[in-house]
């Protein structure tokens, strides 16, 4: 066992992290959620930041001076990233991918909760209302996703067992993304309008960094279809809220599914709760039985490849912030 601990940031006793006995018997481990528990802790090279506030996680990075690596539980680095860590030498690793398959079925489910109504569905049913109504095929329409990760390509996959069409929008258009099997036609930056018109669906799957803040706004939804369906499933501030409040109001768009939200948990008597066309999931629609159990075993799995000396998977790119 190596001497160096682990420091793992999470409330002491916190019943939400699973294999902390497995863990133990692989490394010295230090579990704690203030500055004080890991303050005798400064030969640590390793930081687990399972649960831990932004301010938490650079005090105790600031007093880790033989730090080598540190990983996120989650995708997101909205908590994470900080001026001294992104300046550093340290590795960032996320959780990215880890999600990816749970994420990809709620949008499917999202894209057929619009394409068959089943709002009207559950309302007539809750009413003992016999009502026959019509309903739109996936099959042949086309779903646009910003941001074509690991997210990006779990949607696509199951997109294409509906026989839609696919688009998707990169940062970089590369080589491998054009010839990509999956999808029918990639989007450099300056696509992003043109790539919206066309789409019966958008989904977003982006990080949130100051370049994807607010991507959504007035602009685009301008040029959307007046059926069009926008799914996020990546990081709320990704839609500037006020302009997707308007489409909705206005009917511009179809409606709107969001697991996430500028402000979690959502405020009582939002204007979300009361709209028709939107579906809400309370950041959770990664939430599997199994979601917890699967982020300490890609983390286990990330520990043995750094001991032995193997390259990490999900090595961030601070600067960019994914």
């Amino acid at each position: 066992m190596n001497d160096s601990p682990i420091l793992v940031l999470t409330a002491p006793g916190d019943q939400s992290i699973p294999f902390l006995a497995e863990l133990r018997q692989r490394a010295t481990i230090v579990v704690g959620d203030s500055a004080r528990d890991f303050a005798s802790r400064g030969d640590a090279e390793i930081i687990l930041n399972w649960s831990s506030s932004l301010e938490l996680l650079r005090d105790v990075f600031l007093m880790s001076h033989r730090l080598r690596w540190m990983h996120s539980r989650s995708a997101g680095l909205e908590q994470t990233l900080f001026p001294e860590l992104i300046e550093s030498e340290v590795i960032l690793t996320n959780g990215s991918g880890v999600f990816s398959s749970a994420l990809g079925e709620f949008v499917v489910a999202s894209i057929l909760y619009f394409a068959k109504d089943f709002r009207r569905m559950i309302r007539n049913q809750l009413a003992g209302v016999w009502e026959q109504f019509d309903v739109t095929m996936v099959s042949g329409q086309i779903l646009g996703i910003v941001g074509y990760g690991s997210i990006g390509r779990a949607i696509a996959a199951r997109a294409r067992g509906l026989d839609m069409k696919v688009l998707a929008l990169r940062r970089r258009v590369s080589r491998q993304s054009q010839e990509d099997l999956l999808i029918d036609h990639v989007f450099g930056p300056e696509g992003r309008l043109d790539m919206l018109s066309r789409c019966d669906y958008v989904v977003l799957a982006v990080p949130l960094t100051e370049q994807t803040r607010g991507l959504i706004a007035d602009p685009e939804f301008a040029v959307m279809k007046k059926n069009a369906v926008v799914i996020n499933v990546g990081r709320g501030p990704t839609i500037d809220e006020r302009a997707m409040i308007k489409a909705l109001s206005e009917n511009r768009i179809r409606g709107v599914a969001l697991d996430v939200f500028d402000q979690e948990p959502l405020p009582e008597h939002h204007p979300f709760y009361s709209f028709e066309n939107v579906l809400l999931s309370p950041h959770c629609a990664d939430h599997t039985p199994d979601w917890l159990d699967n982020a300490m075993r890609f983390f286990i799995a990330q520990l043995e490849r750094f001991r032995s000396g193997k390259d990490l998977f999900n090595i961030v790119d601070k600067r960019l912030g994914y």
